[in-house]
């Protein structure tokens, strides 16, 4: 069962503290907005500047109508506390959290949470959770880390941090190979979990080829969505990630001739020269109920 019904097939970064551009987001379509307080906003000085532009955009209603995820500062910043205890207000879905490596992570910050709704008179579990995996220890801890807390709904692969952490490289391979492996353990402890996967950036906003080829492989690997770094990587992305025309027709044919061999008392239908049985008609279901999810926006 899934966590959540939200549509997250892509959840763009908005540096915080520039009003340009958390303001040319709201142009956007992305999904979500990650509206950022950790590295991209800097220097130190400007973190305060983007606690205070983001509370200025969520109290005139600018985000009544979109999902909104500030990245708040990690744990050993010193800044988490002040980031979530000033940012739980209305129209702030939940926060994006960086550099989680284990399950205390997230206890940490969900029992954080559970604190500021009970005085803030929120309902308990009203903000979620996306943690960022970002290492090798974060990878392999991800199955622990979906099951900390119900407010987590999303895990988001950070590839930049992770290549790092490893000491490896991304080589002249495309898709990068170094990636696939991560992808994979991320993709299926989400599945397991109910959690949406959501893929990492792709570094290069102008090489929309390539883009293509990363997409093709995140769509094959289970992911549901991508974190964006420029809007002109919107289209594709939801396109990748949106179930298209002949996939919708696919899937209602296959329904429906599987549902008139079970009349017939048959175990299985053949659909061009396929055997299709249970496992492909759950498949098929919840395409047409993402695309109605997405439909219904």
């Amino acid at each position: 069962m899934k966590r959540t019904d939200m549509i997250l097939r892509s959840m763009m970064f908005v540096p915080g503290h520039n009003n340009k551009l958390m303001h040319k987001s709201l142009e956007s379509n992305a999904d979500a907005l990650i509206l950022d307080l950790e590295d991209s906003v800097q220097p130190l000085s400007n973190k305060a500047m983007a606690r205070e532009t983001i509370l200025h955009f969520a109290a005139e209603g600018m985000y009544e109508h979109r999902h909104v995820f500030p990245r708040v500062n990690d744990r050993d910043s010193g800044l988490l506390l002040e980031d979530i205890s000033r940012l739980t207000v209305h129209s702030i879905d939940g926060f994006v959290i960086p550099k989680v490596c284990n399950a205390k992570d997230i206890v940490f910050v969900d029992l954080l949470l559970e604190t500021l709704e009970y005085q803030k008179r929120f309902e308990i579990g009203t903000f979620k959770l996306v943690p960022l995996i970002e290492t090798a220890a974060a990878v392999m801890n991800a199955m622990k880390i979906c099951k900390a807390s119900m407010r987590v709904i999303a895990l988001a692969f950070g590839c930049e941090d992770f290549v790092a952490d490893i000491e490896g490289s991304h080589g002249n391979h495309t898709p990068s190979r170094v990636l696939t492996t991560p992808r994979a353990l991320i993709a299926l402890a989400c599945r397991a979990n109910g959690v949406i996967p959501i893929d990492t950036v792709h570094i290069d906003v102008h090489d929309l080829a390539d883009l293509k080829f990363s997409l093709a492989l995140a769509k094959e690997l289970g992911f549901e969505g991508m974190l964006v770094l420029h809007p002109k990587e919107l289209d594709l992305v939801h396109q990748y990630f949106t179930p298209g025309d002949q996939e919708i027709e696919d899937a209602q044919e296959m329904i429906r001739l599987y549902e008139e061999a079970q009349k017939n008392n048959k175990g299985v239908a053949v659909v061009n020269g396929k055997f299709i049985g249970p496992p492909f008609v759950v498949a098929a279901k919840k395409l047409l109920s993402r695309k109605e999810l997405i439909e219904r926006g």
